[in-house]
């Protein structure tokens, strides 16, 4: 079982032919609903992959949520302790250009009205788990929570730090720590060139470990990813695409797949490659529900692209 800690939201996705400036008005874009989150996304991933996944975040009394509680239902996650608010079930708003990049505008809601102690009633779930993930679409108190209960019982921590917060007390709980690019720099801290956005990717990682003594896999987007484990680094390659589609659903598939390659037992770098293939297939495929592969799917994906590299 892998416990999974982060958002549910309704997912409003319109492609554009170009993002609009300040007072612009663009027309021609296409606009497609569905279920997001990070934390839905990716129990709903870890499930896929073959990983029992229970899932704890917060919906509203809304159509959104009853819709929501249906499809956890069909994708066979453990929706047991998500938390039902008086609260609108959260809503975010992604714009997609013709290149595949996303643009994400989120209004919290539910979510954003999650308390602390609420965590309590995930608490036995968490304890019964071999692995659990949080990602930061919840509350930081929430997030802390949790890592602190499962600290508590002996379960590691996977802590997808999305979006970024400056709080060493709760990076300080994670056993692994799943930074992309971006975060990195962040979470390196605003001192001197290493917390700079363009920063070398070295030197935010020998800025980080100064205080922060987990393993770290640092997502590169289409360069792969950076694993930093026990004194050591190690580059693993992205898998390559003919074309991408739409990069919404490929952390998410990231982070699904390199939490099921842990608790199967991969080495962190194995883990890490295989969750580059799961995040590799889903920037293949358009909206993030349908990006997230099956087991045979991402078994099939990986074959064609070992064949085309050879």
């Amino acid at each position: 079982m892998i416990a999974v800690v982060g958002g549910y939201g309704v997912g409003l996705t319109m492609a554009v032919p170009r993002v609009p400036g300040p007072g612009e008005t663009v027309a021609g874009g296409r606009l497609s609903s569905g279920h997001g989150g990070k934390g839905s996304n990716q129990a709903v991933g870890i499930r896929r992959l073959g990983a029992q996944a229970s899932l704890f975040t917060a919906i509203g009394p809304d159509a959104a949520g009853e819709s929501a509680l249906e499809f956890w239902a069909s994708e066979d996650v453990d929706a047991s302790a998500v938390v039902h608010s008086p609260e609108a079930t959260m809503t975010g708003f992604i714009l997609v250009d013709p290149s595949g990049e996303n643009r994400i505008t989120i209004a919290d809601g539910a979510l954003g009205a999650l308390a602390a102690e609420e965590v309590d009633g995930f608490a036995a779930i968490i304890g019964r788990s071999s692995l659990l993930v949080i990602s930061l679409e919840v509350p930081v108190p929430v997030a802390r929570r949790a890592a602190g209960l499962a600290r508590d019982r002996g379960v590691p921590v996977l802590l997808n730090p999305a979006p970024a917060v400056e709080d060493r007390d709760l990076i300080g709980l994670a056993d692994i720590l799943t930074p992309n690019r971006g975060e990195l720099s962040m979470l390196a801290g605003g001192n001197g060139d290493a917390g700079a956005p363009d920063a070398p990717l070295d030197d935010c990682l020998d800025r980080l470990r100064e205080w922060y003594p987990g393993a770290v896999v640092v997502t590169c987007g289409g360069d792969g990813a950076i694993v930093d484990e026990g004194g050591s680094r190690v580059h693993v390659p992205a898998v390559p695409v003919d074309r991408v589609v739409d990069t919404t659903g490929a952390g998410d598939a990231f982070t699904a797949a390199l939490a099921v390659g842990i608790v199967e037992g991969m080495p962190l770098a194995d883990a890490a490659a295989f969750a580059a293939a799961a995040g590799a297939h889903a920037v293949t495929v358009p909206e993030v529900i349908p990006a997230l592969a099956t087991r045979s799917e991402l078994h099939a994906f990986i074959a064609t692209a070992r064949e085309h590299s050879s």
